[in-house]
Protein backbone atom coordinates (compact mmCIF):
# COMPACT_ATOMS: atom_id res chain seq x y z
CA UNK A 1 0.00 0.00 0.00
CA UNK A 2 1.32 3.37 -0.90
CA UNK A 3 1.73 6.17 1.69
CA UNK A 4 -0.38 8.97 1.40
CA UNK A 5 -0.28 11.01 4.30
CA UNK A 6 1.43 14.23 4.82
CA UNK A 7 3.64 12.71 7.49
CA UNK A 8 4.94 10.05 5.30
CA UNK A 9 5.34 12.22 1.86
CA UNK A 10 7.48 14.50 4.36
CA UNK A 11 9.48 11.57 5.47
CA UNK A 12 9.77 10.29 1.85
CA UNK A 13 10.64 13.29 0.22
CA UNK A 14 13.98 13.34 2.54
CA UNK A 15 14.88 10.18 1.99
CA UNK A 16 14.50 9.70 -1.56
CA UNK A 17 14.94 13.34 -3.31
CA UNK A 18 18.88 14.54 -2.91
CA UNK A 19 19.83 17.11 -0.73
CA UNK A 20 20.25 19.97 -3.98
CA UNK A 21 16.30 19.18 -4.85
CA UNK A 22 15.29 19.39 -1.13
CA UNK A 23 16.70 22.82 -1.38
CA UNK A 24 15.34 24.19 -4.14
CA UNK A 25 11.75 22.80 -2.38
CA UNK A 26 12.62 24.67 -0.05
CA UNK A 27 13.08 27.90 -1.37
CA UNK A 28 10.50 27.53 -4.07
CA UNK A 29 8.00 27.10 -1.11
CA UNK A 30 9.70 30.02 0.63
CA UNK A 31 9.31 31.97 -2.52
CA UNK A 32 5.28 30.96 -2.89
CA UNK A 33 4.83 32.32 -0.03
CA UNK A 34 6.52 35.20 0.22
CA UNK A 35 3.52 36.54 -2.09
CA UNK A 36 0.74 34.17 0.01
CA UNK A 37 0.45 31.39 -3.03
CA UNK A 38 0.08 28.20 -2.48
CA UNK A 39 2.63 25.54 -4.52
CA UNK A 40 2.70 22.15 -5.22
CA UNK A 41 5.13 19.66 -6.90
CA UNK A 42 2.85 18.03 -9.97
CA UNK A 43 3.01 15.37 -12.19
CA UNK A 44 5.98 12.62 -13.01
CA UNK A 45 8.18 13.74 -9.99
CA UNK A 46 5.06 12.48 -7.40
CA UNK A 47 4.42 9.52 -9.08
CA UNK A 48 7.77 8.28 -9.41
CA UNK A 49 8.33 9.56 -5.47
CA UNK A 50 5.97 7.01 -4.71
CA UNK A 51 6.89 4.28 -6.46
CA UNK A 52 10.58 4.67 -5.09
CA UNK A 53 11.60 5.83 -8.33
CA UNK A 54 14.45 8.83 -9.54
CA UNK A 55 12.72 11.47 -11.13
CA UNK A 56 14.36 13.81 -13.72
CA UNK A 57 11.70 15.91 -13.56
CA UNK A 58 10.46 18.66 -10.79
CA UNK A 59 7.27 20.42 -12.19
CA UNK A 60 5.78 23.34 -9.70
CA UNK A 61 2.59 24.62 -9.79
CA UNK A 62 1.49 27.82 -8.44
CA UNK A 63 -1.90 28.71 -7.40
CA UNK A 64 -1.37 32.12 -8.28
CA UNK A 65 0.90 33.76 -10.77
CA UNK A 66 4.30 31.58 -11.26
CA UNK A 67 6.20 34.14 -12.93
CA UNK A 68 6.24 36.40 -9.92
CA UNK A 69 7.26 33.47 -7.81
CA UNK A 70 10.12 32.21 -10.10
CA UNK A 71 11.56 35.76 -10.20
CA UNK A 72 12.12 36.18 -6.53
CA UNK A 73 13.20 32.73 -6.21
CA UNK A 74 15.74 33.63 -8.96
CA UNK A 75 16.50 36.78 -6.77
CA UNK A 76 17.33 34.39 -4.00
CA UNK A 77 19.13 32.14 -6.71
CA UNK A 78 20.52 34.87 -8.37
CA UNK A 79 19.12 32.82 -11.49
CA UNK A 80 18.52 34.47 -15.10
CA UNK A 81 14.21 33.87 -15.62
CA UNK A 82 13.52 33.10 -18.90
CA UNK A 83 9.10 33.86 -18.88
CA UNK A 84 6.38 31.98 -21.26
CA UNK A 85 4.01 34.82 -21.51
CA UNK A 86 1.51 32.39 -23.85
CA UNK A 87 0.98 30.17 -20.74
CA UNK A 88 2.15 31.79 -17.87
CA UNK A 89 5.30 30.08 -16.78
CA UNK A 90 8.74 30.75 -16.11
CA UNK A 91 11.90 28.59 -16.17
CA UNK A 92 15.09 29.93 -13.61
CA UNK A 93 18.25 29.09 -14.57
CA UNK A 94 21.08 29.50 -12.45
CA UNK A 95 24.88 27.56 -11.99
CA UNK A 96 24.08 23.80 -14.26
CA UNK A 97 20.52 23.80 -12.82
CA UNK A 98 16.99 24.72 -13.66
CA UNK A 99 13.34 24.74 -12.50
CA UNK A 100 9.96 25.20 -13.95
CA UNK A 101 7.08 27.32 -12.27
CA UNK A 102 3.78 26.88 -13.84
CA UNK A 103 0.43 29.17 -13.20
CA UNK A 104 -2.43 26.60 -12.26
CA UNK A 105 -4.60 26.69 -15.58
CA UNK A 106 -7.03 25.22 -17.25
CA UNK A 107 -6.96 24.13 -20.82
CA UNK A 108 -9.62 23.94 -23.68
CA UNK A 109 -9.16 22.26 -27.25
CA UNK A 110 -10.41 24.52 -30.45
CA UNK A 111 -10.19 21.50 -32.22
CA UNK A 112 -8.14 18.15 -32.10
CA UNK A 113 -4.41 18.06 -32.26
CA UNK A 114 -3.85 22.06 -31.81
CA UNK A 115 -2.25 23.42 -28.48
CA UNK A 116 -5.18 24.13 -26.02
CA UNK A 117 -6.05 28.37 -24.95
CA UNK A 118 -5.28 28.07 -21.28
CA UNK A 119 -6.73 30.48 -18.39
CA UNK A 120 -5.32 30.45 -14.49
CA UNK A 121 -7.24 28.11 -12.44
CA UNK A 122 -6.57 26.61 -9.07
CA UNK A 123 -4.90 23.12 -8.71
CA UNK A 124 -7.74 20.35 -9.06
CA UNK A 125 -8.23 22.10 -12.41
CA UNK A 126 -4.98 22.29 -13.50
CA UNK A 127 -4.57 18.49 -12.77
CA UNK A 128 -7.82 17.80 -14.75
CA UNK A 129 -5.83 18.58 -17.67
CA UNK A 130 -3.08 15.92 -17.20
CA UNK A 131 -2.53 13.14 -19.37
CA UNK A 132 -3.24 10.41 -17.17
CA UNK A 133 -4.35 9.84 -13.71
CA UNK A 134 -1.27 8.52 -12.35
CA UNK A 135 0.17 11.97 -13.57
CA UNK A 136 -2.61 13.86 -12.15
CA UNK A 137 -1.50 14.14 -8.36
CA UNK A 138 0.09 16.89 -6.83
CA UNK A 139 2.32 17.42 -2.88
CA UNK A 140 0.98 20.73 -1.12
CA UNK A 141 4.25 22.02 -0.42
CA UNK A 142 3.72 23.87 2.91
CA UNK A 143 1.59 20.51 4.42
CA UNK A 144 2.35 17.57 2.52
CA UNK A 145 -0.65 16.81 1.78
CA UNK A 146 -1.71 14.80 -1.24
CA UNK A 147 -4.01 16.07 -4.34
CA UNK A 148 -5.48 12.85 -5.87
CA UNK A 149 -8.83 13.83 -7.18
CA UNK A 150 -8.75 11.08 -9.93
CA UNK A 151 -7.72 8.21 -8.26
CA UNK A 152 -4.15 8.20 -9.40
CA UNK A 153 -2.75 6.36 -6.55
CA UNK A 154 -5.37 3.66 -6.77
CA UNK A 155 -3.71 3.47 -10.35
CA UNK A 156 -0.62 2.94 -9.38
CA UNK A 157 -1.29 0.96 -6.61
CA UNK A 158 -2.93 -1.39 -9.75
CA UNK A 159 -0.08 -0.69 -11.94
CA UNK A 160 -2.65 0.88 -14.56
CA UNK A 161 -2.58 3.61 -17.24
CA UNK A 162 -5.72 5.17 -17.33
CA UNK A 163 -7.10 8.48 -18.84
CA UNK A 164 -8.75 10.69 -17.58
CA UNK A 165 -11.97 11.09 -19.65
CA UNK A 166 -13.42 9.66 -22.74
CA UNK A 167 -12.12 12.37 -24.97
CA UNK A 168 -8.41 12.64 -24.32
CA UNK A 169 -6.63 11.11 -27.31
CA UNK A 170 -8.99 13.60 -29.09
CA UNK A 171 -8.01 16.26 -27.63
CA UNK A 172 -4.27 15.66 -28.00
CA UNK A 173 -3.59 12.40 -29.73
CA UNK A 174 0.17 12.35 -28.58
CA UNK A 175 -1.22 10.85 -25.42
CA UNK A 176 -1.09 7.29 -27.54
CA UNK A 177 3.07 7.69 -27.71
CA UNK A 178 2.56 8.45 -24.14
CA UNK A 179 0.51 5.99 -23.31
CA UNK A 180 2.83 3.38 -24.72
CA UNK A 181 6.17 5.37 -23.06
CA UNK A 182 5.12 5.03 -19.65
CA UNK A 183 3.09 1.64 -19.67
CA UNK A 184 6.82 0.37 -20.89
CA UNK A 185 8.72 2.50 -18.85
CA UNK A 186 7.05 1.52 -15.72
CA UNK A 187 5.78 -2.42 -16.42
CA UNK A 188 2.06 -1.05 -16.09
CA UNK A 189 -0.36 -2.08 -18.32
CA UNK A 190 -3.18 0.21 -20.09
CA UNK A 191 -6.27 0.22 -18.35
CA UNK A 192 -8.55 -1.67 -20.24
CA UNK A 193 -11.40 1.28 -21.36
CA UNK A 194 -7.99 3.03 -21.97
CA UNK A 195 -6.72 0.78 -24.43
CA UNK A 196 -10.39 0.97 -26.19
CA UNK A 197 -9.79 4.46 -26.59
CA UNK A 198 -6.23 4.49 -27.99
CA UNK A 199 -7.19 1.75 -30.61
CA UNK A 200 -10.41 3.56 -31.54
CA UNK A 201 -8.58 7.02 -31.78
CA UNK A 202 -5.66 5.76 -34.01
CA UNK A 203 -6.48 8.13 -36.54
CA UNK A 204 -6.47 10.97 -34.39
CA UNK A 205 -2.69 11.26 -35.00
CA UNK A 206 -3.10 12.34 -38.29
CA UNK A 207 -4.19 15.27 -36.69
CA UNK A 208 -0.95 16.15 -35.11
CA UNK A 209 1.73 18.34 -36.46
CA UNK A 210 5.22 16.74 -38.10
CA UNK A 211 7.06 18.63 -35.28
CA UNK A 212 4.88 16.99 -32.72
CA UNK A 213 4.86 13.38 -33.93
CA UNK A 214 8.88 13.63 -34.52
CA UNK A 215 9.10 15.27 -30.94
CA UNK A 216 7.50 12.19 -29.18
CA UNK A 217 9.30 9.24 -30.76
CA UNK A 218 12.85 11.28 -30.11
CA UNK A 219 11.23 10.34 -26.22
CA UNK A 220 10.94 7.31 -26.94
CA UNK A 221 14.15 6.68 -28.42
CA UNK A 222 15.97 8.10 -25.72
CA UNK A 223 14.47 5.78 -22.83
CA UNK A 224 16.28 3.00 -21.03
CA UNK A 225 14.90 -0.10 -23.22
CA UNK A 226 12.89 2.13 -26.60
CA UNK A 227 12.76 -1.44 -28.61
CA UNK A 228 10.00 -2.33 -25.54
CA UNK A 229 7.69 1.08 -26.80
CA UNK A 230 8.29 0.28 -30.29
CA UNK A 231 7.51 -3.26 -30.23
CA UNK A 232 4.32 -2.44 -28.25
CA UNK A 233 3.65 0.47 -30.66
CA UNK A 234 4.03 -1.99 -33.60
CA UNK A 235 1.47 -4.55 -31.87
CA UNK A 236 -1.24 -1.77 -31.28
CA UNK A 237 -0.83 -0.19 -34.85
CA UNK A 238 0.57 2.97 -33.32
CA UNK A 239 3.76 2.76 -35.19
CA UNK A 240 2.82 1.92 -38.76
CA UNK A 241 1.37 5.42 -38.56
CA UNK A 242 4.68 6.99 -38.57
CA UNK A 243 5.80 4.78 -41.67
CA UNK A 244 3.65 1.40 -42.45
CA UNK A 245 6.64 -0.35 -43.63
CA UNK A 246 7.99 -0.11 -39.96
CA UNK A 247 8.33 -2.92 -37.64
CA UNK A 248 9.00 -3.64 -34.00
CA UNK A 249 9.89 -7.24 -33.98
CA UNK A 250 12.03 -9.26 -32.32
CA UNK A 251 15.39 -8.35 -34.90
CA UNK A 252 14.83 -5.05 -33.64
CA UNK A 253 14.83 -6.08 -30.02
CA UNK A 254 18.20 -8.03 -30.90
CA UNK A 255 18.96 -5.14 -32.76
CA UNK A 256 18.83 -2.19 -29.68
CA UNK A 257 20.29 -4.76 -27.46
CA UNK A 258 23.34 -4.89 -30.13
CA UNK A 259 23.80 -0.94 -29.97
CA UNK A 260 23.89 -0.17 -26.33
CA UNK A 261 26.69 -2.57 -26.45
CA UNK A 262 29.14 -1.35 -28.84
CA UNK A 263 28.37 2.20 -28.35
CA UNK A 264 29.97 3.70 -24.78
CA UNK A 265 27.03 4.44 -22.32
CA UNK A 266 27.99 7.90 -22.21
CA UNK A 267 26.89 8.72 -25.90
CA UNK A 268 23.67 9.63 -27.01
CA UNK A 269 22.19 6.08 -28.81
CA UNK A 270 18.90 8.24 -29.83
CA UNK A 271 19.80 9.22 -33.79
CA UNK A 272 21.63 5.57 -33.65
CA UNK A 273 17.92 4.57 -32.50
CA UNK A 274 16.22 5.72 -35.67
CA UNK A 275 19.13 4.25 -38.34
CA UNK A 276 18.48 0.92 -36.71
CA UNK A 277 14.16 1.42 -36.67
CA UNK A 278 14.82 2.88 -40.57
CA UNK A 279 17.15 0.16 -41.40
CA UNK A 280 15.00 -1.84 -43.29
CA UNK A 281 13.33 0.53 -45.56
CA UNK A 282 13.89 0.82 -48.59
CA UNK A 283 15.67 4.06 -49.86
CA UNK A 284 12.36 5.51 -51.70
CA UNK A 285 10.26 4.57 -47.99
CA UNK A 286 13.40 6.17 -45.88
CA UNK A 287 12.99 9.84 -47.90
CA UNK A 288 9.16 9.21 -46.86
CA UNK A 289 9.64 8.79 -43.51
CA UNK A 290 12.31 11.96 -43.44
CA UNK A 291 9.04 13.59 -45.27
CA UNK A 292 6.03 12.27 -42.54
CA UNK A 293 8.41 13.30 -39.60
CA UNK A 294 10.03 16.35 -40.89
CA UNK A 295 13.76 14.98 -39.29
CA UNK A 296 15.87 17.08 -38.44
CA UNK A 297 18.69 18.16 -40.53
CA UNK A 298 21.29 15.31 -38.88
CA UNK A 299 18.64 12.72 -38.64
CA UNK A 300 18.01 13.52 -42.32
CA UNK A 301 22.05 13.22 -43.22
CA UNK A 302 22.35 9.46 -41.22
CA UNK A 303 19.17 7.98 -42.50
CA UNK A 304 20.53 9.01 -46.10
CA UNK A 305 24.06 7.90 -45.42
CA UNK A 306 22.83 4.48 -44.15
CA UNK A 307 21.21 3.66 -47.14
CA UNK A 308 24.14 5.18 -49.51
CA UNK A 309 25.86 2.74 -47.37
CA UNK A 310 23.62 -0.04 -48.03
CA UNK A 311 24.03 0.40 -51.36
CA UNK A 312 27.34 -0.35 -51.30
CA UNK A 313 27.98 -3.32 -49.37
CA UNK A 314 27.97 -6.12 -52.03
CA UNK A 315 31.75 -4.15 -52.66
CA UNK A 316 32.34 -3.88 -48.82
CA UNK A 317 32.20 -7.69 -48.46
CA UNK A 318 34.98 -8.19 -50.25
CA UNK A 319 37.59 -9.90 -47.94
CA UNK A 320 40.80 -8.43 -50.56
CA UNK A 321 39.65 -5.04 -50.94
CA UNK A 322 42.15 -2.26 -50.66
CA UNK A 323 42.40 0.05 -46.98
CA UNK A 324 42.10 3.04 -49.98
CA UNK A 325 38.98 1.36 -51.61
CA UNK A 326 37.26 1.00 -48.14
CA UNK A 327 38.18 4.44 -47.54
CA UNK A 328 36.78 5.90 -50.73
CA UNK A 329 33.34 4.10 -50.33
CA UNK A 330 33.09 5.16 -46.73
CA UNK A 331 34.96 8.79 -46.60
CA UNK A 332 32.40 11.56 -45.35
CA UNK A 333 29.46 9.48 -43.86
CA UNK A 334 27.94 9.59 -40.94
CA UNK A 335 29.48 7.37 -38.31
CA UNK A 336 26.19 7.00 -37.02
CA UNK A 337 25.09 5.34 -39.92
CA UNK A 338 28.55 3.45 -40.26
CA UNK A 339 27.90 2.09 -36.54
CA UNK A 340 23.85 1.07 -37.90
CA UNK A 341 25.10 -0.91 -40.83
CA UNK A 342 27.99 -2.62 -38.55
CA UNK A 343 25.47 -3.40 -36.06
CA UNK A 344 22.72 -5.17 -38.86
CA UNK A 345 25.20 -6.73 -41.12
CA UNK A 346 25.08 -10.13 -41.39
CA UNK A 347 28.58 -10.44 -42.99
CA UNK A 348 31.66 -10.35 -40.37
CA UNK A 349 33.85 -8.96 -43.44
CA UNK A 350 31.74 -5.76 -43.71
CA UNK A 351 32.21 -5.38 -39.90
CA UNK A 352 35.35 -5.99 -40.15
CA UNK A 353 35.94 -3.51 -43.25
CA UNK A 354 33.66 -0.74 -41.31
CA UNK A 355 35.56 -1.18 -38.33
CA UNK A 356 38.84 -0.55 -40.02
CA UNK A 357 37.42 2.87 -41.13
CA UNK A 358 35.81 3.96 -38.02
CA UNK A 359 39.06 2.57 -36.07
CA UNK A 360 41.95 3.51 -38.41
CA UNK A 361 40.93 4.52 -41.72
CA UNK A 362 39.33 8.24 -41.41
CA UNK A 363 42.01 9.44 -38.87
CA UNK A 364 44.99 8.90 -41.60
CA UNK A 365 46.39 11.87 -43.18
CA UNK A 366 49.43 12.77 -45.06
CA UNK A 367 52.20 14.51 -43.54
CA UNK A 368 53.28 16.87 -46.86
CA UNK A 369 50.31 19.48 -47.45
CA UNK A 370 49.94 22.00 -49.84
CA UNK A 371 52.12 24.67 -48.81
CA UNK A 372 55.27 21.80 -48.75
CA UNK A 373 53.98 21.18 -52.48
CA UNK A 374 54.54 24.14 -53.59
CA UNK A 375 58.07 24.90 -51.69
CA UNK A 376 58.93 21.67 -54.03
CA UNK A 377 57.88 23.86 -57.21
CA UNK A 378 54.15 22.38 -58.02
CA UNK A 379 51.40 24.96 -58.38
CA UNK A 380 48.38 25.35 -56.78
CA UNK A 381 45.28 23.55 -59.09
CA UNK A 382 43.82 20.53 -60.01
CA UNK A 383 47.08 18.71 -60.31
CA UNK A 384 48.26 19.41 -56.62
CA UNK A 385 44.86 18.24 -55.54
CA UNK A 386 45.68 14.91 -58.05
CA UNK A 387 49.54 14.20 -55.78
CA UNK A 388 47.69 14.75 -52.73
CA UNK A 389 44.97 12.31 -52.83
CA UNK A 390 47.39 9.87 -54.59
CA UNK A 391 49.93 10.31 -51.10
CA UNK A 392 46.78 9.76 -49.26
CA UNK A 393 45.83 6.79 -50.85
CA UNK A 394 49.57 5.53 -50.56
CA UNK A 395 49.36 6.49 -46.93
CA UNK A 396 46.06 4.08 -46.35
CA UNK A 397 47.67 1.65 -48.44
CA UNK A 398 50.66 1.40 -46.50
CA UNK A 399 52.76 2.01 -49.45
CA UNK A 400 54.48 4.85 -47.88
CA UNK A 401 54.42 5.40 -44.29
CA UNK A 402 56.36 8.64 -43.44
CA UNK A 403 57.09 12.28 -44.90
CA UNK A 404 60.21 11.21 -46.62
CA UNK A 405 59.01 8.70 -48.43
CA UNK A 406 56.16 10.78 -49.71
CA UNK A 407 58.66 13.60 -50.50
CA UNK A 408 60.21 10.91 -53.05
CA UNK A 409 56.81 9.72 -54.05
CA UNK A 410 56.44 13.18 -55.42
CA UNK A 411 60.06 13.77 -56.64
CA UNK A 412 59.27 10.20 -58.96
CA UNK A 413 55.85 11.61 -60.25
CA UNK A 414 57.39 15.01 -60.82
CA UNK A 415 60.58 12.94 -62.67
CA UNK A 416 58.23 10.88 -64.82
CA UNK A 417 56.17 13.55 -65.94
Amino acid sequence: MIMKNSDNIANLIQDRFPPEVQEIVTIAGKAAGQHHYKLYMVGGIVRDLLLGRPSPDLDLVVEGDAVEVARYFAEILHGKVTVHTRFRTATVKWDSMNVDFATARSETYARPGVLPTVKAGDIVTDLSRRDFTINSLAVDISSGEVIDPYNGIKDIEKRLISVLHEKSFIDDATRIWRAIRYEQRLDFTLEPDTLRLLKRDLDMLDTISRDRIRHELELVLKEEKPEKMIKRASELGVLEKLHPSLVGDNWLIETFRKAREVVSPDSPLTELFLALLAYRLSERETEELIVRLRLRKLQTQILRDASLVKGRLIKLRESGIKPSEIYNLLHGLSVTALTAVSIDTDSPTVKENIGLYLDTLRYIRTALTGKDLEKMGIKPGPHMKEILLKLLQARLDGQVTDKQGEIEMVRKQSNSN
